[in-house]
């Protein structure tokens, strides 16, 4: 018989009382394992609930590595034993200080003694058990806060930079109040829009589709192909979600204003898939905008470009390709993609 299967174990290796109490046991369902000597009682201890052991077994012993075991126990454990001690003497005082929860038995004993001895001790355990349970559960809420609280503070300073990158780059660009005032509100709001993505999953991860289709549906017409999102169900960090969400808000403004979104006959494409490089996984990002006016590059580098080209090789490490084709606007880009969450999954009951 293995231990790990057992509840009770027994420890008496002169006479019948193990046979006896096991028979006992067995007959009220009750599941024992008797163990031959001390060393195998403490090393079976932690795979069952309660310990029966009579008094000689422990006096002709070295008590020493039980008395280590007890003292090892964590807060919440208590763990109960069942001395089986000699009638009409008083039990060495030694053993129920080294034991502490210990209930004591006369022998011979009454099986109904033995067995609510027993049963006693099982109660008492799962109750243990439990409060164990609890406290783990606590230390695991008090991890996820400690984690979320450091996170927020991450995710608090990047975001202050970004929006004071953005008041000075639009401030910058801006040829009157009233220009500055609703460019920056527009970046603001779409700040706002991949921050609403993440908090929906506690600060973690955003879609990247989602992200595309809160930029692009207020550009939605009857046609079907007015944009077209290729790719697989990807979620990405904040550290991704923000900058590439400010990239996609910048690329489909410029669209509006000078590209294939300034015509109804105009659409967008953007295609994405994960590629391993290197032992690691990429995101790779195309974006392609067609059926809109001859584009010409800019002679000098507006805040959009500079923002993708140095907020996302900078904060996600990522390569760019940004080109002004005469038929569009096209993008590509490759970044690693983070996949761990800094802060576990929040699961309700």
């Amino acid at each position: 018989m293995h231990g790990s299967s057992q509840h009770i174990l027994i420890l008496a290796p002169v006479g019948r009382d193990a046979q006896v109490a096991s028979t006992i046991l067995r007959e009220v369902g009750i599941s024992s394992m008797t163990v031959p000597d001390l060393d195998g009682l403490v090393t079976y201890l932690k795979t069952a609930e309660c310990a029966i052991l009579t008094e000689e077994a422990l006096l002709q012993a070295n008590r020493q590595r039980l008395a280590d075991w007890i003292q090892r126990q964590p807060p919440w454990s208590d763990y109960p034993f069942v001395l089986l001690a000699q009638r009409a003497f008083p039990p060495d005082p030694r053993l129920p200080q080294l034991l502490a929860n210990v209930t004591v038995l006369e022998r011979p004993f009454h099986p109904d003694v033995l067995i609510n001895a027993v049963r006693s001790a099982l109660r008492a355990r799962k109750r243990q058990r439990e409060v164990e349970s609890h406290l783990r559960e606590r230390e695991r809420v008090h991890e996820r806060q400690s984690l979320l609280i450091r996170e927020l503070h991450h995710r608090v300073k990047n975001t202050l930079s970004t929006v004071q990158a953005l008041l000075g780059a639009t401030a910058r660009s801006s040829q009157s109040i009233e220009g500055f005032y609703k460019s920056f509100a527009d970046r603001i709001v779409a700040l706002a829009h991949t921050h609403a993505l993440l908090t929906e999953d506690y600060w973690q991860t955003a879609s990247l589709r989602d992200m595309l289709l809160a930029e692009l549906g207020p550009f939605k017409t009857d046609s079907e192909d007015r944009f077209v999102l290729d790719g697989p169900e990807v979620h990405l960090t904040a550290d991704l979600a923000v900058p590439l969400g400010m990239a996609i808000h910048e690329l489909c403004t410029n669209a509006a204003k000078y590209g294939s979104l300034s015509r109804p006959e105009g659409r967008v494409v953007a295609q994405w898939e994960i590629r391993e490089r290197d032992g690691a996984r990429n995101l790779r990002f195309a974006w392609r905008e067609e059926g809109g006016p001859p584009v010409v590059k800019p002679r000098s580098a507006g805040f959009g470009s500079t923002l993708i080209e140095r907020v996302l090789t900078t904060q996600c490490k990522a390569i760019i390709c940004y080109e002004f084709e005469p038929s569009g606007v096209c993008l590509e880009l490759e970044a690693p993609l983070i996949v761990a969450r800094l802060v576990p999954s929040y699961e309700i009951a």
